[in-house]
């Protein structure tokens, strides 16, 4: 075989490669991954690896399963917007069945891998899949009230740690469940803020009630609001054995604050910088938020 053939082969496999990362789109599948194991952490005794990693591998699967499947459905309007129309889909790249396939393969084995921890767990894993697919990514074009929907897939990974370690749907996983519940709407209306003019292109309803203005900010605020009382209601003793310490309480409640204060800012000003800045402290808030969960639950 001359050198060009190797060449070619290898660049060949690294298209594949690429297209395959955004199909699944990776980054957010590690992050889903992250949440899940924060919250495996948050209710085990002793680590069960094995576990841990069957957890990150059908939670993986899980979402890149949904994101496949979403790229499919949205393959016409992905041509329109700049983010999304050099995807593997719209460029005509990836076929349809190929993308289906690998969607379908994702979705058997994430499902199976997480059953074998406990059904209970594939069950919320498989509800997740169902949510995003065959409900948010439809109504994203119809109403705002989608990423209400988007919401219920996007905060299952928390708590699915804490079901796959204890096989318990409780008051503890429910918390998990609400953090990062009401954390997702700043965050994904921040995000609908900056993409509004292209997701406008698309037919795509982001914001709360389609607007661009001060309404839209005082729901991001109010949201930030609760979602700050939420993480740091387990200081109380009302969310079973999922407790935090005081001085763990103020961390996140100081974490929330910078982000409320973006919030602020972008409602006093209604620029993209100031959303931008939103969007970045809401993912810094919910990895640090998770973190410190962790190191508070160990240091008991």
């Amino acid at each position: 075989m001359n050198s060009s053939v190797i060449t070619y082969q290898k660049t060949t496999m690294k298209a594949i490669i690429s297209d395959l990362k955004q199909l699944t789109k990776v980054g957010l599948s590690l992050s889903v991954v992250f949440s899940s194991v924060a919250g495996y952490l948050l209710a085990v005794k002793s680590i069960n690896y094995t576990t841990l990693i069957l957890l990150a591998i059908g939670g993986f699967f899980m979402v890149g399963a949904s994101n496949a499947f979403n790229q499919i459905i949205e393959k016409e309007t992905d041509k329109l917007m700049k983010r999304t129309q050099n995807r593997p889909l719209p460029t005509g790249r990836m076929s349809v069945n190929v993308a289906l396939t690998i969607a379908i393969i994702l979705t058997i084995s994430g499902i199976a891998v997480l059953y074998s921890i406990n059904p209970k767990t594939a069950l919320f894993g498989a509800i997740s899949i169902f949510l995003y697919t065959s409900v948010y990514t439809p109504l994203k074009p119809v109403t705002p009230l989608a990423v209400f929907v988007g919401a219920i897939p996007g905060a299952i990974p928390f708590m699915l740690g804490w079901v796959a370690a204890t096989d318990q749907f409780g008051i503890e996983a429910g918390f998990l469940f609400m953090i990062q519940f009401f954390w997702q709407f700043p965050h994904f209306w921040s995000i609908g803020w900056l993409q509004y003019e292209e997701y406008k292109k698309a037919g795509f309803y982001m914001l709360p009630m389609n607007t661009k203005d001060k309404g839209a900010v005082k729901q991001i605020i109010f949201y930030t609001i609760v979602m700050i009382l939420v993480s740091i209601a387990p200081v109380l003793k009302v969310s079973g054995s999922f407790y935090i310490h005081p001085l763990t309480a103020v961390i996140v409640a100081l974490l929330g604050v910078f982000m409320l204060y973006y919030a602020i800012k972008l409602y006093k000003s209604e620029e993209n910088t100031d959303a931008r800045k939103l969007m970045l402290s809401s993912v810094l808030y919910i990895t640090i938020v998770q973190i410190v969960y962790v190191i508070d639950k160990f240091s008991h």
